[in-house]
């Protein structure tokens, strides 16, 4: 059977695949969402989110319904051989961001936000449903589905892989996947407790056999058990929870971590194999790759997830923006095509590096790696109060983690005038700044937290219209995230002549110090945004 062609295929719902799916509808396009597993539950094994995540979810109008399920407080107990330090970071030194603290939330309460916003579009994830083929021509994807023995296939303007380190996506388009299994696996457990251990906190032990996490945000019991240990012998899928662990050997985890603990239930248990892999290509013609199927990495640094749905919120717009302009005026749009992995590559590459480096520090099994846990971690154990009361050395280090540092300056959409004098470079992070609109005080995220390109003019440059962008302009009755063309924005609070572009995705697109409307066209024009 050959159903009706989709702007947009995206195979796999875990987070990247639904933020991408989202954030492609929202700037208009025809999305499907297809996935191979017939539930919607499964145990999570990513537990953080990042401020920057948040801020790239923003324009969706999902971070209040995520917020609701999180704790944005985290306390934990850090023990060190001997020593327990308490560690609690909330409230950052972030002020540029609305998110200024860690969020702790499972991964299955992030899918189930992100389904339910895409369920009130009008969306359904199609579970039970396996993409087995897929092929690339020069203007189209092409997709085989198996759905209860049924075979579809499906035209699509773009297919994206969000499909896990296993990707058929990745395999169809032929694209390499380098680097190697770990030594170590991660043991995972929903376990109930009866022991003298602080409720309500995190438990954090860091030992010679390498970590030990247990959470009290369990999802079929009230702990959550993660630990590392020596990969076993016998070959499990990667990433996939493996068989159950005896309770014996979950006990013994716990034993020899030193904490006082009794496990009296296991509700769930499995092992997870560990590899970490990078894509050598994240596109090829039609076909992108998203999240775990373009890297895979350890948990180290709470990465995983936040990384892949930075990837998806990059991609999906453009995504829309050029099946749009190929739906309505069959002009092609491959430098916005080709930025998805000029920008994202680089960071996946950057990524892997850091959590391989993390996780050999905080799992490593050679006698280095156990002696620094071992030993010197207790030793340092009096100093990491103190590190934390340096606000701006913790906040500094949440930038790094969260991507606050990330930039895209080398891509072919971050263009600008030369010279442009402060403020964010073209390929920057827009930064949350307190600014006077409309004749109202608010901050900047506030004015781009709708989907769309937002376009902000200082307070004396020239006018800028949507007639001189080429764009209608927007109608009264309607809702400013349903409006077509770009949002126009004056800053009465910001001195100059001068015009920034702000992407979908909270990056600067074009910046100049004076505006020049034919310029901006030239970029949206440059970013699917408007025909030339």
């Amino acid at each position: 059977m050959t159903t009706e062609p989709v702007d947009v295929l995206v195979a796999g719902a875990g987070t990247s695949g639904l933020a991408l799916a989202l954030q492609a509808h929202d700037h208009g396009a025809h999305v499907r969402v297809v996935e191979r597993r017939p539930e919607a539950f499964r145990p999570s094994r990513a537990m953080v989110m990042h401020p920057r995540t948040l801020e790239v979810l923003r324009p969706l109008g999902v971070t209040d319904a995520l917020l609701e399920r999180a704790d944005t407080s985290p306390a934990v107990q850090l023990h060190l051989g001997r020593r327990v330090v308490p560690v609690r970071v909330s409230d950052l030194d972030l002020p540029d961001t609305a998110f200024p603290h860690l969020t702790l939330i499972r991964q299955a309460d992030v899918e189930a936000v992100l389904s339910a916003a895409l369920a009130d579009r009008g969306v359904e994830v199609e579970r039970g449903t396996a993409l087995v083929e897929a092929t690339t021509t020069p203007d189209r994807a092409r997709a085989t589905l198996h759905r209860h023995g049924a075979v579809e296939e499906v035209d699509c303007h773009h297919l994206a892989g969000c499909d896990g380190p296993a990707s058929t996506v990745r395999g169809a388009a032929g694209i390499g996947w380098r680097g190697a299994p770990y030594a170590q696996e991660v043991v995972l457990a929903d376990v109930e407790l009866d022991g003298d251990l602080t409720p309500g906190l995190a438990h954090v032990v860091a030992g010679r056999r390498g970590l030990v996490f247990l959470f009290n945000v369990g999802e079929r019991a009230t702990w959550r058990l993660l630990a590392t240990q020596p990969a076993g012998a016998d070959p499990l899928p990667f990433g996939q929870p493996g068989p159950p662990v005896p309770g014996a050997e979950l006990q013994a985890l716990l034993v020899n971590a030193g904490l006082p603990a009794t496990i009296t239930h296991v509700a769930w248990s499995a092992r997870v194999r560990l590899q970490h892999r990078l894509a050598t290509a994240m596109r090829r013609g039609r076909l992108y790759l998203v999240g775990d199927a373009a890297h895979a990495h350890s948990p180290a640094a709470a990465q995983g997830m936040n990384t892949g749905i930075q990837d998806a919120t990059n991609l999906g717009w453009k995504l829309a923006l050029a099946a749009r302009a190929e739906r309505q005026h069959g002009v092609g749009t491959q430098t916005l095509l080709d930025s998805y992995e000029r920008e994202r590559w680089p960071v996946a590459r950057l990524v892997l590096a850091a959590t391989h480096a993390t996780f050999w520090a905080e799992a490593g099994t050679d006698p280095l790696a156990g002696l620094a846990r071992s030993r010197l971690a207790p030793l340092g154990a009096p100093l990491i109060p103190v590190l934390l009361r340096q606000r701006r050395l913790v906040a500094e280090g949440v930038r790094l983690l969260s991507g606050f540092r990330v930039s895209y300056r080398g891509s072919p959409l971050s263009l600008e005038d030369d010279p442009v004098v402060g403020g964010p470079h073209a390929g920057d992070r827009l930064p949350d700044e307190a600014v006077t609109c409309a004749g109202r005080r608010t901050r900047l995220h506030d004015l781009t937290a709708l989907p769309g390109t937002h376009v902000l003019l200082q307070r004396d440059a020239r006018p800028i219209s949507h007639a001189d962008l080429g764009q209608p302009g927007p109608a009264a009755d309607t809702h400013p995230s349903q409006r077509p063309g770009a949002h126009l924005h004056r800053l009465t609070s910001m001195r100059g002549h001068g015009v920034m572009v702000v992407r979908p995705d909270g990056y600067v697109g074009y910046r100049s110090d004076e505006a020049d409307p034919t310029l901006v066209r030239d970029w949206l024009v440059l970013a699917g945004e408007c025909h030339g």
